[in-house]
């Protein structure tokens, strides 16, 4: 390296960024939502006010939000297993009140301990309410009522593809509903549809909603804690852009938006659990906290049914981890919850790259070392150039060494030697910042990259990285990356100034320790790079050294 100083700058902004970044994801303000103007407002105005027990009135105009820790455990509930959720609604409501997930253990040694994304346990609560509003006085069919079904369990069988669980209410005026879930075999997302039959003799009016409650629980920052990094919260998509919202702005003020197109979502790390309303008409997407509870909920436009008629209410819900294709299938903008921030112009196609590797070699380890040799193969003549000058750096280092002697009480004509030098031989000392600068937009990529997508969660490589998502347990890759880096050091040239030179060799040391805690399929791509770049350089100052003894000879 030419200029070490300009290399440890880059080093201290980019960890300076990475702070940076993850404080903007958590508390930045909201860009402002986007203009709504004309557009068609549900009437909520119609929907008389609702009370809910246990938890006082919801305000006019609001649905009702339960107190903390809910009704807790359901008496009357259905389960419904398929091959990928494991799901349990209450009677009381319709409510979906528990999804375990089958296919993702919490701890990859346990198989048989789930994670268990919603919850009706008071300091774990995530549930989805569902149900309909009337204008009318009476019983309707909102979260509060009781439901009936057919059978007390739902199983997905061998060989079917698709499995419909219908939920009954009858409110003796005349007006009947229905909830019908519809699972799918392999899929996270869940349709439902809200159907509403008037035989009442006049005409009914109302709206279909879907709400999710969840108790808040802020994620650990800790330095090793694996979720140190990825936003956990209240999200919405207002058809054009992506919000995190902050929970205590929305202590503060309701956010609320009418528009068609969107959608509002709870995520934590590799999972989450969406609302998505139909894509039109205009819908009412409003997200509040109240207490250690925020609340999720969209509501339809109020519409009119004739007697003798019906209309249905279609949500989709989507409750599992942040698999790509299935979100881009549920909801457009649906995948942004895998937030690879500013960097996702280039993590979202090294994501594509990498894991259309793995599908040939199976191993997501080695489609992290087939992709790291890849991005080094297509830089490689960048590179070159910045080695053939590091390479002449390191031939020139006994002249300059004696150039130090000679000014060493005179730093300014040292430092007109050192450029006058650099000349003749047509060597540029800054050239050898150029392979940081290239590689270092790749190295934060491939953090969000393995911290965001589940598709790296759990994943293993060889022997004891059974998870390429969390740090090494033994600390082995980032020894190996340090070792590698100390070797590479001593392929490069050494710094003329002292101080810098020391610096130089206690930055392995200090990677080392600061990649202890990143996640091990991060250091196997640095240290892959590393060793590749070992082998670049060795080759590149082996050729340039042949090349000065021909020119002496």
């Amino acid at each position: 390296m030419g200029n070490p100083r300009l290399f440890l700058w880059l080093t201290f902004l980019a960890m300076a960024w990475l702070t940076y970044a993850t404080w903007l994801s958590d508390y930045a303000e909201s860009p402002p939502p986007a203009d709504q103007t004309g557009a068609e407002l549900p009437a909520d105005d119609l929907l008389p006010e609702l009370e809910a027990p246990a938890s006082g009135a919801a305000a006019e105009g609001e649905l009702p939000t339960p107190a903390s820790g809910g009704r807790g455990a359901p008496e009357q509930a259905v389960r419904v297993r398929t091959d990928v959720l494991d799901a349990l609604i209450d009677l009381q409501g319709g409510d979906l009140v528990r999804v375990d997930l089958p296919e993702h253990p919490v701890d990859k040694h346990r198989p048989d301990i789930p994670v268990r994304l919603l919850d009706y346990e008071p300091g774990t609560r995530w549930v989805f309410q569902t149900g309909i509003r009337s204008a009318r006085e009476g019983p309707e069919p909102n979260h509060l009522a009781r439901f009936t079904a057919d059978a007390t369990e739902y199983r997905l069988e061998p060989g079917q593809d698709e499995l419909r669980v219908t939920l009954q209410w009858a409110g003796g005026d005349g007006v009947a509903a229905r909830q019908i879930y519809t699972f799918r075999r392999g899929q996270y997302r869940i349709d439902l549809d809200l159907v509403i039959e008037n035989r009442s003799g006049e005409p009914w009016q109302g709206a279909g909603y879907a709400q999710m409650t969840r108790f808040h629980n802020p994620p650990d920052r800790s330095l090793t804690s694996v979720d140190a990094y990825s936003f956990t919260g209240p999200v919405l998509f207002d058809g054009n852009q992506y919000h995190k919202l902050d929970f205590d702005d929305l202590l503060r003020e309701p956010r609320t938006e009418s528009l068609a197109g969107g959608w509002i979502a709870g995520i934590q790390h590799h999972f989450l659990a969406a609302i998505v309303p139909p894509p039109e008409p205009v819908v009412r997407l409003q997200a509040t906290a109240r207490g250690q509870d925020y609340v999720l909920n969209a509501v339809t436009p109020v519409e009119t049914v004739v007697t003798g008629a019906g209309a249905t209410f279609p949500f989709r819900l989507f409750v599992g981890p942040k698999l790509q294709e299935q979100l881009a299938e549920t909801a457009e903008g649906l995948e942004l919850t895998v937030d690879y921030g500013v960097l996702t112009i280039l993590a979202q196609p090294l994501f594509w790259m990498l894991s259309q590797i793995e599908r040939v070699v199976g191993n997501w380890g080695w489609a992290i070392v087939i992709a790291t040799f890849i991005i080094k193969l297509a830089f490689y003549k960048l590179t070159a150039m910045s080695g053939r000058s590091m390479a002449k750096m390191r031939r020139l280092t006994p002249r300059m060494k004696a150039l130090q002697e000679r000014y060493k009480d005179d730093r300014q004509a040292l430092g007109q030697a050192m450029m006058d030098l650099y000349k003749r031989e047509k060597v540029n000392p800054a050239a050898g910042c150029l392979p940081i600068l290239v590689q270092m937009p790749f190295f934060f990529a491939f953090y969000w990259v393995l911290v965001e997508s589940v598709e790296m969660r759990q994943a293993p490589f060889l022997l004891w990285i059974d998870d390429l998502s969390s740090r090494d347990p033994y600390f082995v890759l980032p020894l190996l990356m340090g070792a590698a880096m100390f070797f590479q050091t001593k392929l490069n040239p050494a710094p003329p100034d002292p101080v810098q030179a020391r610096v130089m060799q206690i930055m392995p040391i200090v990677f080392t320790v600061f990649f202890a805690f990143f996640p091990s399929g991060l250091v196997l791509y640095w240290l892959t790079n590393t060793v590749l770049s070992i082998l670049q350089q060795w080759r590149i100052n082996t050729v340039v050294e042949r090349e000065a003894s021909a020119a002496r000879t």
